[in-house]
Order: structure tokens, then C-alpha cells, then sequence
């Protein structure tokens, strides 16, 4: 009975050492930047350039159309006023005026020229990756993300964390469905470039705050990038319906400082198999 004591007590240690252990392995105390809240009808936090850039179009976009609905509004109003039938009781009879055809043909392409010429270099921006820091290549399963540093040669699971298992990875109750057990850990301001891919079936790498959306089609490499500007955690989900499953295979990155990256990065080539890059990420600079 005395060694069965024992064995218990040695098997609580373990787990305890266990998440000790995890708790260690990632960076902690970062505030949560990028994630949904209830009743929230605006974007997440604009973290990156990219984002910031789309942010910026869009509000240009729904100007211009604001001003547009005001404008057809109006002329809808003056039409209803001026040629009811009480206050214009002998209507027109003629059929066309070309110089308002003109006019209602011309204005729609300038103003779809105007806003091409400022969407088409952000979408260009989005593809066009810069020197990168780093290489993460992001594979969907169903239903979860693997995750491979190339640059270092190892790669891990990141599945859904269940809702008793929140509290134990540092995570309130409030990120059921978004935390995942392990996270892609990057560095601030470093210049990240994404590859995705799928395993089965078509998913999407999707992370609001950082403005990317990319699909990962089985066979294919799909290629993106982003410079995360602000250390703290982000969540992203699976963008294309993927099976019955699709609601359940978040993603969690976490941004943290060229230090802890470092930090992280030593436990895990240790934990997962790999090697080093002589400099760390400060070399590709």
C-alpha cells in the first residue's frame, strides 16, 4: 500500500511538472489584442501595416458610397416632390437626354478607377512578401493546424483547447473556442512569411488583425506574409467550411519581443527536434 502511495504521488508530480513545464514553454502575461467580443460590430485592432491599409480602404470605400446613397437619396426626393402627378399634372415626352446618360455612365467607371487604383496595390501588397525574418508553414487538417519553423527544421500540432483545459494554458473562460494548446510564436516587428497548405480538404488561414486571409488547398502552396507591430495574443479560426468539425480548429499567435522569441524558440527546437539558425532571427537583418 506504502508503494502505491508513493507511485501516486510521483504520478501528481509529473503532471504537475507537466504544466510547469508548459507554462514555461510559452511567453505569458501578454495582454489579448486581436480577438471577437460580444455584440462587437467593428474591426479587431489593426496590427500590422497590411491591416492597416485595408482599415484605411475600407473606410474610404464605405465614404464614397455613403455619399452616393445621399446623392440617389436626394434625387429620388426631388423626383417624388417635383413630378408627382399633383405638382407636374402634363408629363415630359421625351424618351432619352444623352448627356445624362453620359454622365450616369461616365461617373460609376471614375469612380470604380478611383477606388481600383487604391485597392489593387493593397491587394499586390498582401502577395508581394517582403525579405522575410522567418518562414511558418501553416498545413490544415481536419481539424486542426500544423505548424512547421522551416527555417529551423521542426514543426507541432495546434488543436482546440477544450473549456476545462483554458485555465491551465492562462487562458479566462471568455476564449472557449478560441485558445488552442500550442500557439505560433513570433516576433514583433519582424517581417513573417506564411506559407499554407492543405492536407485533405480546402481551409483558410484567416487572422482579422493582421489583415490576412489565405486559403490552403490540398496540393498547392499558397503564400503570404505579415509584420506583427504589437506584442500580445491574437486569435483566427478556419475561414472555408471544411467538415463537420470546421467551428472547432482556432489559431492562436502569440507576439512577443526578439528576446522571448529567442527564449521560446530554444525550448522549442529542445521539445520538437530541430536546429538552430546561426544568429536567430537578428541575422536576417
Amino acid at each position: 500500500m506504502k508503494k502505491l502511495w508513493i507511485a501516486l504521488l510521483l504520478g501528481c508530480s509529473a503532471i504537475l511538472g507537466g504544466g510547469a513545464a508548459w507554462a514555461q514553454a510559452e511567453p505569458a502575461d501578454l495582454p489579448v489584442i486581436g480577438a471577437p467580443h460580444a455584440g462587437g460590430v467593428s474591426f479587431q485592432p489593426a496590427s500590422t501595416p497590411v491591416a492597416t491599409d485595408l482599415h484605411w480602404l475600407d473606410t474610404m470605400v464605405h465614404g464614397i458610397m455613403f455619399v452616393i446613397v445621399i446623392f440617389v437619396t436626394a434625387l429620388l426626393a426631388i423626383v417624388v416632390l417635383r413630378f408627382n402627378r399633383r405638382a407636374n399634372p402634363t408629363p415630359a415626352t421625351f424618351t432619352h437626354n444623352t448627356r445624362v446618360e453620359i454622365a450616369w455612365t461616365l461617373v460609376p467607371v471614375l469612380i470604380l478607377i478611383i477606388i481600383g487604383s487604391f485597392s489593387l496595390p493593397i491587394l499586390f501588397k498582401q502577395l508581394e512578401v517582403p525579405t522575410p525574418d522567418l518562414t511558418i508553414k501553416a498545413t490544415g487538417n481536419q481539424w486542426y493546424w500544423n505548424y512547421t519553423y522551416a527555417d529551423n527544421e521542426f514543426s507541432f500540432d495546434s488543436l482546440l483547447l477544450a473549456e476545462d483545459e483554458l485555465a491551465a494554458h492562462g487562458y479566462g473562460p471568455e476564449l472557449h473556442l478560441l485558445a488552442t494548446d500550442t500557439s505560433v510564436v513570433v516576433p514583433v516587428n519582424k517581417v513573417v512569411r506564411l506559407l499554407t497548405t492543405g492536407a485533405d480538404v480546402i481551409h483558410s488561414w484567416a487572422m482579422p488583425a493582421f489583415g490576412v486571409k489565405m486559403d490552403a488547398v490540398p496540393g498547392r502552396l499558397n503564400e503570404t506574409w505579415f509584420m506583427a507591430e504589437k506584442e500580445g495574443i491574437y486569435f483566427g479560426q478556419c475561414s472555408e467550411l471544411c467538415g463537420k468539425d470546421h467551428s472547432y480548429m482556432p489559431i492562436t499567435v502569440k507576439v512577443v519581443s526578439e528576446a522571448q522569441y529567442e527564449t521560446w524558440l530554444d525550448w522549442a527546437i529542445n521539445e520538437y527536434g530541430g536546429t538552430r539558425t546561426p544568429g536567430g532571427v537578428a541575422a536576417a537583418n
